[in-house]
């Protein structure tokens, strides 16, 4: 369980990150959609682990190859963006979240079921 502290700083490094990749990386993730989805943060608040969601789902290691190649923008755009606020800049480590691919999962396989319809006359009174 996150300490208040903890989760204080995973919501400011989650919306300040999620306002970077509007800001900046807009272009490159055109015709995408990127949520960060969670942040969590270790006790002593120097490293982030940072999930990010992508649909359409096929893009996502596309996408997560470009925010790991540019992690040192990111953790500098976050520096400059937080600096007056913490003391140090946590590292910070971008996981896919696969949350909705898993539900896109789980919904096709529903959809691909074959349940017959209830027929009125096997209720039982």
């Amino acid at each position: 369980m996150a300490t208040k502290r903890q989760q204080k700083f995973s919501k400011l490094i989650k919306e300040e990150v999620s306002k970077i990749f509007h800001l900046q990386f807009s272009t490159q993730f055109s015709g995408k959609l990127v949520t960060i989805t969670d942040v969590e943060m270790s006790p002593d608040l120097g490293f982030a682990k940072i999930f990010v969601s992508v649909f359409p789902v096929l893009h996502s290691d596309e996408v997560v190859s470009f925010i790991e190649e540019n992690k040192s923008k990111v953790r500098r755009a976050l520096g400059r963006a937080i600096g007056k606020e913490v003391r140090i800049v946590p590292e910070i480590a971008f996981f896919l979240d696969s949350t909705a691919e898993q539900a896109s999962k789980l919904d096709s396989l529903i959809d691909s079921l074959d349940i017959p319809d209830l027929d009125p006359t096997d209720e039982e009174d």
